[in-house]
């Protein structure tokens, strides 16, 4: 890769973390690939060749287990969701060039090339380890098909991570307490020889790669401590019928390995490779040529959700660069969507499903657009109907929508399309890089819009780019309510000429900025201008190109969401969540209050004027709501204009949260780096100075004095 900035002269890879072929899509899951939909259609936007590819995970326990409860083949079981996801993608906006899926030949012979060269490179041993097993049953028990506690938080895990808890990747044998899932049976851990990748001897390479890597800070900064905390080495076969075969390696005749499979952590994100080499064998490696993207100099993009951050910067990176193969370039690692503060539950149908958002009958370009800019991208997200309703009319009725229905109904009606205003400019023959007859406060600023679109993409910023495009729009709506063209069209036709000429141009670069975020509607804009062809291959050299001299009466692009009918499906989606909780519901283990005497009270109080005790009591439910992190200050910004506040970035282990305090002028703001705090993670995020704050570190009295905490506790752990 090259590490230079967007558009590089290498072949892009951008791919999306494999949706398991188990389940109904909802729009949670959409988030990390409509994310990376954008991110793809961006780039290639600045001119950079991409290829966007993703497939279905077919393998692994979670399948194996379903398909066996409703008595089918596993195979049949995931081809039938594999098929709905082709279908369901597409009506997103979400167009992979290649979308495969795991139990293709072509990822076969790539995982057993890999897996080969493993050995032959003496990273793959066999050892002797524990595997729970069903004695009910008398059958091993690989990843799903156990569950019990988590050996490093506590929290109930299942498999082969702690799902509910500290996200941690498990290895065989880790999970304490461990129950049967089939039986629901105590189960028992056994012998058994496994195949074993020795991840710990590539520690020094992950670091180095870690600092190379680029794309979202929690993908960075997770992964450091698992480094930190010395690295296991992996286990990549497990006891199942279900997958790929470990491969036959020469001389090995004796190896355990014939009745085991290769778990399926390895060969999925080879199907990232397999998906690319598919692409290739159908356009031909003269358009696309997928050797030069992973084993030569490409730019590799994951676009994932974050519970699977280890995988790919850890395990994923140390098998490619064994088997000498291209690393990644970045990592972009999505925060969880959640509803009502609660997470996405596909099990408790605590879910808006892909199928139910069409069925109510919006347009995807709305949804697209919601997901990619409402919030950082590492950031949580909370749904509701009320707050997409907010976003759609706000931003995309109100400030994009109103531009371009005004601005282009006047050129219509007024000069049948693009004004034509050439030879008012003296300039005009001296350049051709842009048309004369645009005003130069207009071409510089559609040109300030692109340039913030392409720090965004080189940012990994979804968010920021779109924000490019609807500043673009807020400041055409300033433009021609300042200038009141409809005033001008008796007293100075030229003038008012000029006005629309430079709005229609204005709208024609957000055809082109808004396409890889609302691919939709932009065409409709683009075809609203008269212009030929697809925007979806223009680039943003097109910004400045002349519309065409003539187009017909547009028509609104958007429509308002109206506050009834959001009413509705508050209803509907509160209904569904209350539902959820009502099942969720468990006693707790609360022992009751206790007072303290006033006698007991310490001394250093004496004298202070210290505020009343708060009546009102939560209880110890409302208590566990409170998420509490161990912070870090790593920067710390002075924020102009404001005498108190600061704008600091905190690392809580998970992600890097930007936050708003104001402590300005009560600490030494250049020695806070490095600081441990205590933040408030679960707060709601408000808008200070023109600064989003997504938390609230924790700070006693009127000095100030900010919380920590008495060890040396790691970054990340919550308080309890």
């Amino acid at each position: 890769m090259s590490h230079e900035e967007f558009p590089t002269d290498e072949p892009a890879v951008v791919t999306c973390g494999l949706p398991y072929a188990n389940g109904d899509l909802h729009i949670g899951h959409l988030r990390t690939y409509v994310g990376g939909d954008v991110f793809s259609r961006a780039l290639e936007k600045l001119g950079q060749q991409t290829a966007f590819v993703c497939g279905s995970d077919m393998h692994g326990t979670p399948i194996a287990v379903q398909s066996i409860q409703e008595g089918v083949d596993p195979e049949a079981f995931a081809l039938e969701y594999h098929e709905q996801y082709q279908e369901t993608f597409p009506k997103f906006a979400v167009e992979f060039d290649n979308y495969g899926h795991t139990h293709e030949e072509t990822n076969r012979e790539l995982t057993h090339e890999i897996v080969r060269t493993l050995e032959e490179k003496g990273y793959v041993y066999e050892k002797e380890i524990k595997v729970a097993w069903d004695p009910a049953e008398d059958q091993p028990l690989p990843d799903r098909y156990v569950e019990g506690t988590c050996p490093y938080c506590g929290a109930k895990a299942r498999g082969d991570e702690c799902d509910e808890g500290c996200g941690r990747h498990l290895e065989p044998g880790e999970i304490e307490d461990p129950v049967s899932t089939i039986t629901g049976n105590p189960a028992e851990y056994r012998d058994r020889t496994h195949k074993f990748f020795e991840v710990s001897e590539l520690s020094e390479y992950l670091t180095d790669f870690l600092d190379r890597l680029e794309g979202t800070a929690n993908a960075r900064n997770q992964p450091r401590q698992w480094i930190e905390d010395g690295l296991q080495d992996w286990c990549i076969t497990r006891d199942l019928d279900w997958g790929f075969d470990y491969p036959e390696i020469d001389g090995d005749d004796e190896s355990s390995a014939e009745e085991l499979v290769l778990y399926v952590w390895v060969d999925a994100p080879i199907e990232y490779i397999a998906s690319t080499k598919q692409y290739t064998e159908r356009v031909g490696d003269d358009v696309y040529d997928w050797e030069r993207a992973w084993k030569d100099d490409g730019e590799i993009v994951h676009v994932i959700g974050r519970d699977i951050i280890q995988h790919h910067t850890i395990f994923w990176p140390a098998m490619l660069h064994v088997a000498e193969y291209e690393e990644p370039r970045a990592v972009m690692a999505s925060g969880f969507m959640t509803l009502n503060g609660k997470g996405f539950s596909t099990s408790r149908n605590r879910a808006v499903w892909a199928r139910e958002y069409l069925e109510e009958g919006f347009h995807e370009d709305l949804l697209r657009y919601y997901l990619a800019t409402n919030g950082g991208f590492q950031q949580d997200v909370d749904f509701s109907w009320s707050k997409f309703r907010e976003r759609v009319n706000g931003e995309l009725v109100g400030t994009v929508g109103n531009f371009l229905y005004r601005s282009l109904l006047f050129a219509h009606r007024n000069f049948d399309g693009t004004p034509d205003v050439s030879g008012s400019h003296p300039e005009a023959s001296e350049t051709e890089s842009r048309p004369a007859e645009v005003s130069d406060a207009v071409h510089d600023r559609i040109e300030e819009a692109v340039e913030a679109y392409r720090e965004a993409i080189n940012d990994y910023s979804i968010r920021k780019a779109g924000q490019a495009a609807v500043e673009l729009a807020q400041f055409g709506n300033e433009y021609i309510q300042r200038n009141e063209p409809w005033k001008l069209t008796d007293e100075d036709p030229e003038a008012a000429a000029q006005v629309i000429r430079d709005c229609v141009q204005v709208a024609k670069a957000l055809a082109v900025l808004l396409e890889p975020l609302t691919p939709g509607k932009a065409q409709q804009l683009w075809d609203q201008l008269g212009e030929d062809g697809s925007v979806h291959e223009a680039t943003v050299e097109a910004v400045h190109e002349a519309p065409p001299e003539t187009f017909g009466e547009p028509a609104e692009l958007f429509e308002k969401i109206e506050a009834e009918r959001v009413e509705e499906l508050n209803e509907k989606l509160e209904s569904r969540a209350e539902e959820a909780t009502d099942d969720a519901e468990t006693e707790s283990d609360n022992a009751g209050d206790e007072t303290e005497s006033d006698e007991t009270r310490d001394e250093r109080t004496e004298g202070m004027d210290l505020e009343p005790l708060v009546e009102d009591r939560i209880s110890f439910e409302d208590f566990e709501g409170i998420d509490m992190r161990v912070g870090r200050i790593e920067t710390v910004e002075d924020i102009e204009d404001s005498d108190k506040l600061v704008r600091l970035e905190v690392d809580i282990g998970i992600e890097t949260r930007q936050v708003v305090a104001g402590i300005k002028q009560l600490h030494d703001v250049d020695e806070l780096p490095g600081t441990k705090v205590i933040l408030l993670a679960n707060m709601e995020k408000a808008e200070l100075f023109g600064f989003e704050s997504n938390g609230m570190i924790l700070a006693a009295g009127d000095e100030a004095d900010l919380l920590t905490t008495h060890e040396d506790a790691d970054v990340g752990l919550r308080i309890q």
